[in-house]
């Protein structure tokens, strides 16, 4: 199947075409002939499956087909729950449009205002907007949104697990009432079918994956260890292997800076990435990650959403997440687009029980890998993890507090999508040293 066959536009194809994609991903053949033909959609898709170009395409060529003269207004909106993932719809929109004269932005808070406003005096027909912000400039009346013709909620599930519900709604109340409306979800819980209810026409269900999937292709492994000893075990694994371009999750922001700092330390370039740091500073960190400038991203759960680099080989949850799901969507971010990719966690004694509700989810053991040296001690007791903290591992809550449910990871063909992870050059394939002892899961339940 090409991409001409979905009806798309010589235009688009030529932009996808240059993009180097030829042929669909699933969810792309599936949502692109729906949209097209101007009905509701509900896509359960996951980080990596196409989904972005899934509904941007279709997108731009519906408002091709319907060209304004006069007055420009705001014909789309694209709702996203963080800004990094804003800034990677945005920039699809701009890729795959570049031979149209639409006009996009985005729009994210954490940033001054005042260029916004300016922007919006002049045409935008696309508009990618997180909640919060949004509705800063509908209190400001600087935003009109009574001519949206499209609506795209991307990610649906995270937006409502960080508490963006209530000003969903708002936004939706200054819509017109006939519109076209798209939503995508990782997971379907009652309160996305609630909300689905309210919001979608008779739409087409359509979901690619099974839920809480994880790619075959991403070698995962357990590191036992002792809390106070994973900083020194995460260097070890680094400079060992020779990992590049390290995707560290942490549980809490302030332990996301600890951990950075302790690598810096130790010769490991290294920057954290979270909600307190500036939008200039995030950007610069995920522009030198991708160019792998950046050795090691440390991140929380959040502010990782959105972050979508191409090959990327490695995954370390540095702790265990409070919630099974997010362990499937952090590793999801390797192993895509059919390439290998490695997945490590480092768990002590007081995620145990974090580990046991993770293989229960996946429905697999982890293949524990013990590294000489690092053999946790059997004096060593368990302790709470409260608040996403617990001591030795160190760090301040996170605020808005953990997000409930995580994305799977689908493995699909070709089309326009990132992806990928292989081992950093000069490690063995799966980058473990060959003193390590390994052992599969069976630890007994």
């Amino acid at each position: 199947m090409s991409f001409a066959s979905l009806g798309l536009s010589e235009e688009l194809v030529r932009a996808v075409t240059e993009r180097g994609y030829t042929e669909p991903t699933p969810i792309q053949a599936q949502a692109i002939p729906v949209i097209l033909k101007g009905g509701d959609l509900m896509g359960g898709a996951q980080t990596g499956t196409g989904k972005t170009a899934g509904f941007t395409l279709p997108l731009l060529q519906r408002l091709m087909a319907k060209p304004v003269t006069g007055k420009h207004f705001i014909r789309a909106l694209v709702l996203t729950p963080t800004r990094e993932l804003a800034a990677q719809v945005e920039e699809s929109v701009r890729i795959y449009g570049k031979h149209l004269p639409l006009k996009s932005m985005m729009m994210f808070g954490g940033v001054n205002i005042n260029p916004q406003i300016k922007q919006l005096h002049g045409r935008v027909d696309i508009l990618v907007a997180t909640p919060g912000r949004l509705l800063d400039h509908l209190q400001q009346k600087t935003v009109d949104l009574s001519h949206v013709e499209i609506l795209v909620l991307d990610e649906a599930d995270r937006m409502l697990d960080m508490g963006f519900i209530r000003d969903i709604k708002r936004v939706l109340a200054v819509l017109p009432k006939q519109r076209q409306n798209l939503l995508f979800s990782a997971t379907f819980s009652d309160e996305i079918k609630l909300l689905a209810d309210g919001l979608l026409n008779n739409p087409a269900l359509i979901e690619v994956a099974r839920r809480n999937q994880t790619a075959e292709l991403i070698e995962q492994r357990v590191y036992p260890v002792d809390r106070e000893r994973k900083r020194a075990l995460l260097t070890q694994l680094i400079k060992d292997n020779n990992w590049f371009q390290v995707l560290v999750f942490t549980r809490t922001k302030h332990g996301a800076n600890n951990l950075a700092d302790h690598l810096n330390k130790e010769d490991i370039p290294a920057m954290a990435i979270h909600g307190n740091k500036s939008q200039a500073a995030r950007t610069r960190a995920l522009a030198e990650f991708k160019t792998a400038k950046l050795q090691v991203l440390v991140a929380t759960d959040i502010a990782a959403r959105g972050i979508d680099i191409i090959e990327l080989p490695h995954v370390v949850n540095y702790e265990l997440p409070n919630v099974p799901e997010d362990y499937v969507h952090r590793i999801g971010r390797t192993g895509r687009a059919g390439s290998e990719g490695e997945a490590s966690s480092l768990v002590c004694i007081d995620e145990k029980k974090l580990l046991h509700d993770i293989e229960r989810l996946i429905k697999r053991e982890i293949t524990v890998v013990q590294i000489p040296g690092f053999e946790p001690d059997p004096r060593i007791k368990a302790e709470p993890i409260l608040n996403g903290q617990n001591r030795g591992q160190g760090g301040r809550g996170q605020g808005r507090g953990q997000p409930r449910s995580g994305g799977g990871q689908a493995r699909t063909g070709g089309g326009p999508r990132s992806g990928g992870g292989k081992p950093a050059g000069g490690a063995s394939r799966g980058g473990v040293p060959a003193s390590a002892q390994h052992r599969s899961g069976g630890r007994g339940r």
